[in-house]
């Protein structure tokens, strides 16, 4: 496996494989590799010639510098794990050398650059992180641009992120988008970079998330289909967290998982996916479970 850390030689290794006819599968992460990511790699080893992961922690994305400061780092530990995984290639690079002679005097992009994230990109996560769908959609279309791939693999825990990563797709006719399921620890806990910074009382706390998102899944496979009655359900499963001021809730509500809406649907759904971010301490979390697809949550007992 190769380490390369500018986006311009990432570039030339990647044209230089396409050009010999070889499918191209791309993994895009901001690093903190986790079991998670390391299921995205395999599939995409598994489903192409080659094998490509980024690891860009992108500031375009973060609203607070704190939450950017804070990200987790170190790039030979993410590249010996996708190594491990079957990556051919990780390769990295600053702001600067993605979006070269584009920043101004102060090392930024001008908001002239920043791309319109589209109509997923409104409600919840996008009325709670101001400008970070733009900043998703900003560098997913460089990174697209840069390696060329076949597919691109992404995780279903940033469900409205891919929303806005298929509208970057349909705006360019490819690469196909292939959003893989959540990968959760042995407690129910959805993998994430962020669980790094929580302690094992916070991680504890952090499981009120896949019990609401788990009471939901019940509340539907019981014949609940109105959004307001599930939003309902997830508020209840989390009021004991909330009053022992184990978390604070951002939101907790339920989707249409055919067709986004910033509000919430009105009517019977025929589909639906519970959406939950929450702050666990310091550390924001999110998570979400497609209700009329995926199994019942496994989550420990309280």
């Amino acid at each position: 496996m190769q380490l390369l850390r500018d986006p311009a030689s990432a570039r030339t290794w990647c044209e230089e494989v396409t050009a010999q006819g070889q499918t191209l599968g791309f993994v895009p992460t901001m690093g903190a590799l986790h079991a998670g990511h390391v299921s995205l790699i395999a599939r995409s080893v598994a489903e192409n010639d080659r094998t490509v992961v980024s690891v860009f922690v992108n500031p375009l994305q973060f609203d607070q510098s704190s939450d950017f400061e804070a990200y987790p780092q170190d790039l030979e530990r993410d590249a010996a794990l996708a190594a491990e995984a079957g990556a051919d290639l990780v390769f990295s690079g600053r702001l600067d050398q993605f979006f070269e002679g584009e920043l101004d005097e102060h090392g930024r992009l001008p908001g002239s650059s920043l791309r319109d994230p589209g109509p997923a990109a409104v409600g919840l996560e996008g009325e709670h992180r101001d400008g970070h769908f733009a900043g998703v959609a900003t560098i997913v279309a460089r990174l697209f641009q840069c390696v060329g791939p076949t597919r691109s693999y992404f995780g279903a825990k940033d469900y409205q992120q891919s929303l806005v990563v298929e509208g970057c797709r349909d705006e360019r006719g490819h690469p196909e988008v292939i959003v893989c399921p959540t990968q959760r620890e042995p407690s129910g806990l959805a993998f994430s970079s962020r669980n790094e910074r929580l302690s094992s009382e916070q991680r504890m706390h952090a499981l009120h998330l896949a019990r609401a998102l788990r009471a939901a899944q019940e509340s539907w496979r019981a014949g609940v289909r109105d959004a307001a009655q599930l939003d309902a359900v997830l508020e209840q499963s989390l009021a004991p967290g909330v009053a022992a001021r184990e978390l604070d809730v951002e939101y907790a509500s339920v989707r249409c998982a055919l067709s986004w809406s910033s509000d919430r649907p009105a009517g019977e759904l025929q589909t639906a996916v519970a959406l939950i971010a929450a702050r666990v301490g310091p550390v924001r979390l999110i998570d979400n479970v497609r209700l009329d697809l995926e199994p019942l949550v496994e989550v420990e007992s309280p």
